[in-house]
């Protein structure tokens, strides 16, 4: 399988828009026309991880954090990044990274941990990105093919409910020019068509895809439609998650669960402020931006990583704060994308990373 299929693939489900401005998610090394046997699943990207995926036959490392946050001047081999990038170039090794586009992303990184942790009840806990409305106009014959070529892009999805769109019905008119090609009328004269006027809502990262499917889908020459930007937030792409247990549990008892569902040995954590928890915050990885938020969702604790210490003093008594570490609150992130690649391409090869690429140890 070529390699810009396999990408297509994650990037159909995890948009490359959706990563923050400083990041580098996407294709790092490799020929997009390579053909790929068999990927590697990793955390992060190291020497390590590089010669495993050589001794596995590997010719793909998909990985969560990327390789290259920013350019490099020179590739002599002086550090483990360049060092990284001239062996994955030598042996021919694709480096594929996912990374804040899937922190965004509701089936993401944070939603994988809150699974992890038992919670239900799981949605966006600051939600980011805008919704916009497509208005399009087409002969009632061809409207429900138009409004389905639009739904399979990702427009209509409303809470918990997909294929959500408004219509309704009235007259077009337009006159065909010399040089135009008319689907309905003849050139020269006036021309009054019945259309279906469809309404229905988008997130704006999707503008693209669905435009360029509309028009592909509608019949006429020259579309007509409008875009407007809607003052309301994406409810399902954002950061961290908000959830609950179904019953209140000790707090103690919690962070026993904590320790054991992540395979951590040492939580940090502000003074325990309350005798139990039910609703929970967490944010893979760095989500200590997220505190206000957690307390203005009233949750009872906030589960992240590289919290720092001037941080904490802003739970304020009004949450715990628990650090179990970056990598422990983001390594599922391999599951992420066995689970996205299985469903679409079930045939393809897949091997875990056995390398712990934790970089911090505990003494």
């Amino acid at each position: 399988m070529k390699l810009k299929d396999i990408t297509a693939v994650l990037e159909s489900a995890v948009p490359l828009a959706l990563q923050e401005s400083y990041d580098n998610a996407g294709l790092i090394v490799g020929d997009p026309a390579r053909e790929i046997t068999s990927a590697l699943l990793t955390l992060d990207v190291t020497e390590e991880v590089l010669e495993e995926a050589e001794r596995k036959n590997c010719n793909l490392i998909i990985a969560h954090h990327p390789i290259l946050f920013s350019g490099l001047k020179k590739i002599i081999g002086k550090s483990y990044v360049e060092r990284i990038v001239i062996k994955a170039i030598k042996k021919d090794i694709a480096l594929y990274a996912m990374h804040t586009n899937l922190d965004s992303v509701d089936f993401g990184i944070s939603y994988k941990l809150a699974e992890k942790l038992g919670l239900k009840d799981i949605s966006v806990l600051k939600p980011q990105g805008e919704l916009k409305k497509l208005v399009v106009f087409v002969p009632h014959n061809q409207a429900e093919n138009v409004r389905n070529a639009m739904f399979d892009a990702g427009a209509g999805h409303i809470g918990n409910y997909d294929s959500c769109s408004y219509n309704l019905e009235g007259k077009g008119s337009f006159r065909a020019l010399e040089n135009a090609n008319p689907y309905v009328g003849k050139k020269g004269g006036v021309h009054f068509e019945g259309e279906t006027r469809i309404e229905t809502v988008f997130p704006e990262y999707l503008t693209s895809k669905i435009v360029r499917e509309m028009i592909s889908a509608h019949p006429y020459e020259e579309v007509a439609y409008d875009i407007y930007k809607l003052d309301q937030v994406n409810p399902k792409t954002g950061m961290g998650m908000i959830a609950c247990y179904e019953k209140a549990m000790p707090v103690k008892e919690f962070l026993n669960k904590v320790k054991k569902e992540l395979n951590v040995s040492v939580l940090r954590h502000t003074k325990i402020v309350t005798d139990k928890v039910q609703r929970v915050a967490v944010c893979g990885g760095s989500g200590s931006f997220l505190i206000q938020d957690a307390i203005r969702k009233k949750a009872d604790v906030l589960i992240t990583g590289d919290i720092k210490y001037h941080q904490f003093f802003d739970a304020d008594d009004k949450i715990i704060l628990v650090d179990a570490g970056h990598y422990e609150t983001e390594q599922f992130a391999k599951e992420i994308f066995y689970d996205l690649l299985t469903k679409k391409i079930p045939k393809f090869a897949l091997q875990f990373s056995e390398v712990n690429t934790n970089v911090i140890n505990y003494f």
